[in-house]
């Protein structure tokens, strides 16, 4: 516990500042999560970090997470260019005789629009709605895990899914979701948004179990691959993916019914 405590102050000591200042540093940051990510998710599979697959993979996080307005798509759309990524990807599985199979070709494109896409609407909530969303997103997110925690240690007795993550359970996730309720509102009334109150308890409500959804999808790539976290780079809190893991659901779900 003292090591979790440790690197997670460490890591917002570095993270806030970078996501309160925004412009290019946040963008960086962004990028170097997200491919940091998606690497943790390719050893999983066992893809060489140096191979062609990896670098093209890459390569398509990165034009994902792109802002539509850039140069890089006066040509092409994200669309295009992703199809463009599918044909040079099937075809490597050719020039190198199936040792490079479809299969693998599968997963690196999903892994790809996993990590990427959950990246992108991160990255576009910062730069395009400023502040307030984010840091009521990260709350609601950050709230949710610690009700479920205490909810699960206290109360916690019927199994939420035990095949997938066997510590969590349903008393758990309700506590998350009662809690992250709760943070939602309080943050609504200190820092209003455009919004009525009973829209804030129903989407943070959605956050809560989007959240969870997140961090179940995580925690079965970890059971299919046999892996106790995503990484090592944050002692005590294993990888990248395993920090935000939900936030790759929630600012989707977000943009898509168009809070944001």
């Amino acid at each position: 516990m003292k090591q979790r405590i440790q690197t997670a102050v460490i890591a917002l000591i570095v993270f806030i500042p970078i996501v309160i200042y925004g412009n290019l540093p946040f963008s960086i940051l962004i990028y170097l999560l997200a491919t940091i990510g998606l690497i943790e998710l390719m050893k999983m599979h066992k893809i060489p970090i140096v191979s062609v697959p990896s670098f093209l993979a890459i390569g398509l996080v990165w034009l994902i997470i792109l802002p539509q307005t850039s140069e890089a798509f006066m040509w092409f759309n994200k669309t295009q260019f992703i199809m463009i990524f599918v044909m040079l990807l099937l075809s490597y599985t050719v020039l190198v005789k199936n040792k490079f199979t479809f299969d693998d070709t599968g997963f690196i494109l999903l892994a790809a629009l996993y990590v990427g896409t959950g990246f992108l609407f991160f990255h576009e909530t910062r730069l395009e709605n400023g502040l307030a969303p984010i840091f009521y997103v990260l709350l609601v997110v950050w709230a949710t895990d610690t009700g479920a925690y205490f909810s699960g240690r206290s109360f916690g007795k019927r199994k939420l899914w035990p095949q997938i993550s066997p510590n969590k359970t349903i008393e758990g996730a309700i506590g998350g979701i009662l809690l992250a309720m709760v943070v939602g509102v309080i943050y609504h009334l200190i820092f209003p948004m455009s919004y009525t109150i009973g829209i804030i308890i129903i989407v943070s409500i959605l956050v809560s179990i989007f959240g969870q959804i997140g961090d179940l999808v995580e925690s079965a790539f970890k059971r299919h691959y046999d892996v106790k976290d995503s990484g090592n780079l944050l002692p005590g809190h294993g990888g990248i993916l395993d920090r935000f893991d939900s936030l790759l659901f929630v600012f989707p779900m977000l943009h898509f019914i168009y809070f944001f």
